[in-house]
């Protein structure tokens, strides 16, 4: 059992400064897939052979955020940021950088060299308009040793709170900060806890949402594998606030980093005993243990989550009774995601009013986001609560690639909406997004350029939703699908007025009737796009036409007679042979066999074929 002078001494040593240069690699699942691990082994033998073993200390890291220039290292003390690094380049780095102290400058991250010296990265714009709050430690340690957590202050929030507060205190601090839950709703998690901590019974329980299953959201899957170790703290945190020894992380079987970290975080804690029996001697005892999910995304759901670890099929319950009353194994139950329990050590050792003093006055502190889709700079940001939206799309982001016109950003996932180009200057917060029609959700953000079809985009999520309804009400399952039916009936030019009618009835059947979330917001992106762009939708019924030039079945091939020279590259490469004309004279297609796959378009050299 570790003491609290021990957890001191283990700081101490941790931050004892080193002459070593430190090479911090980015570990995360974005850069290991673009071959980090290779580098990191590559790093070792080049270090090695320049005899700079006992100079050069090399860190896995979790995920510094600028996705898309992976793989990532950051040489400190120096703190320079080379991006986009290949194999070949770590001999050149580790000789002129690391060896003769002459930084490699045409492999640094571009942003950083445009002034007369190496720009700091807080200057750069992915990141000066940035607050790093829940993730802090991303990038900073290293998530596999549990001294690198402790030398940036972790577990002494456990400390504080085990020695010095009382259980109401804890969760009055919680719920003076004004934080909300960061899984979607957004409800008060110190409210949360209270509701739990009012009701007795013989067993509590704490719970983590790491299934994060919106498409293209990985803001908690980085936090995992980025600072394993600030989770499990929260949760003893949260554990100790209700009278709760015992918590469940339920992380989706699909991060196996995520796990794996996980797993060595948890054995760390237990091995210093700040997770299990009489933690820092004073009687209190709270465990952890994983629950892998097998992807349903109807298991973010809290009841559907909870009836999946007692090892049942994921599906919700009804409510009331709530699952501070009665959740987990029908006992009470507090279950809050990866960020919110993220930002609970910092308020505990900051003080509430430190993170009430960030965002807007009912949306405090910051907010992860992922952004993808159409923009420039794909990656993970966290920006306080009121940061404008034209703030993150086009500083942040780096804008829309390819000189496209930014046409919406959809946020919340599958339950949430698409925010169009007029709401750009909005300040990003729980309510202001659900008051345009969208939704804070977990935090992805994808981003839309004018080539996209708002109709598809509803119809993509329709799909993603009816794949994963559980199929337990009515509504949900039968409702869906009758909107998906009409959804593609509409993309094919198949559909009418009376059709869009009943596709409104639909969404607001669903929205009424469904049993959870999932149903009650799967109509949220259709209705978005119905508000902001319902001229898309009658183009497609009265015109059958698509604007966007997306979906096939509306969309003819053509070719322009005075651009084509005739070199047949065109026909050579039609899949169907519908494309026909001789050598060096114009090409026509004909529109009965052609399947528009577009490979002709994509072949030609001289700009003649296009679709309408």
């Amino acid at each position: 059992m570790i003491t609290i002078e021990q957890l001191k001494e283990i700081k101490e040593k941790a931050q004892q400064t080193t002459s070593k240069r430190r090479v911090h690699v980015c570990g995360g699942t974005g850069c290991t897939s673009s071959g980090s691990p290779a580098l990191i082994a590559k790093l070792e033998e080049e270090i090695k052979k320049n005899g700079l073993e006992n100079e050069v200390e090399i860190v896995k890291t979790g995920c510094f955020g600028l996705c898309a220039l992976g793989p990532i290292m950051i040489v400190h003390p120096e703190n320079l940021f080379y991006s986009m690094v290949k194999e070949e380049d770590i001999p050149r780095i580790v000789e002129e950088h690391l060896k003769n102290g002459n930084p490699v400058k045409e492999l640094l991250y571009d942003e950083t060299t445009k002034a007369d010296h190496i720009l700091p990265l807080e200057e750069t714009n992915f990141y000066k308009k940035q607050h790093r709050v829940a993730l802090r430690n991303c990038g900073e340690i290293s998530p596999e040793h549990i001294e690198h957590y402790i030398g940036k202050g972790g577990y002494e929030a456990l400390a504080k709170v085990l020695t010095e507060m009382t259980p109401e205190e804890v969760i009055q601090t919680i719920y003076d900060s004004g934080l909300r839950g960061r899984g979607g709703a957004g409800f008060p998690t110190g409210l949360k806890w209270r509701f739990a901590a009012a009701n007795d019974a013989d067993q509590k329980y704490v719970c983590c949402n790491a299934d994060e299953g919106d498409p293209g959201a990985f803001m908690d899957r980085s936090v995992l594998e980025g600072d394993p170790h600030v989770v499990l703290e929260a949760m003893a945190i949260a554990g100790y606030a209700i009278g709760a020894t015992q918590g469940y992380i339920y992380v989706r079987a699909e991060y196996p980093i995520a796990v794996e970290r996980l797993q060595i975080a948890i054995g760390q804690a237990r091995e210093l005993g700040l997770l299990g029996d009489n933690i820092f001697g004073t009687g209190f005892k709270f465990d952890i243990e994983l629950r892998l999910g097998a992807g349903a995304f109807v298991c973010g759901e809290e009841t559907a989550l909870m009836t999946s670890i007692e090892g049942n099929r994921g599906e919700p319950r009804s409510r009331p009774p709530f699952p501070a009353l009665k959740g987990l194994f029908q006992k009470p139950t507090i279950l809050n995601n990866v960020e919110t329990y993220a930002n609970v050590p910092q308020i505990i050792m900051n003080g509430a009013d430190w993170f009430a003093s960030m965002g807007t006055e009912k949306s405090k502190g910051t907010k992860v986001f992922a952004l993808g889709g159409k923009i420039n700079n794909t990656g993970l940001v966290e920006v306080p609560m009121g940061t404008t939206l034209r703030e993150v799309v086009e500083e942040i982001g780096g804008g829309v690639p390819n000189g496209k016109k930014f046409k919406a950003a959809q946020t919340g996932g599958p339950s949430g909406g698409c925010i169009p180009a007029e709401h750009l200057d909005i300040p990003i917060d729980f309510d202001n997004l659900t008051a345009i029609g969208s939704m804070m959700g977990s935090g992805g953000l994808i981003v839309m350029d004018e080539d996209t079809c708002m109709v598809d985009i509803a119809k993509f999520f329709l799909e993603f939703t009816v794949d994963e309804s559980c199929g337990k009400c009515t509504p949900c399952r039968v409702g869906t699908r009758r909107m998906l039916e009409i959804l593609t009936k509409i993309t094919k030019g198949q559909a009418t007025m009376d059709d869009l009618d009943k596709l409104e009835e639909l969404c607001e059947h669903l929205h009424s009737n469904s049993l959870c979330a999932l149903g009650q917001t799967a109509p949220n992106p259709v209705i978005s796009t119905l508000k902001y762009f319902r001229d898309e939708y009658i183009a497609h019924i009265v015109d059958k036409k698509c604007p966007a030039g997306v979906c096939k079945d509306l969309l003819q091939y053509k070719i322009d007679e005075e651009k084509c020279k005739g070199c047949t590259l065109c026909a050579r490469n039609c899949p169907v042979g519908a494309i026909s004309g001789t050598v060096k004279e114009p090409h026509t297609i004909d529109p009965e066999k052609c399947i528009k796959c577009g490979a002709c378009m994509e072949k030609c050299r001289f700009g003649a074929i296009y679709k309408e």
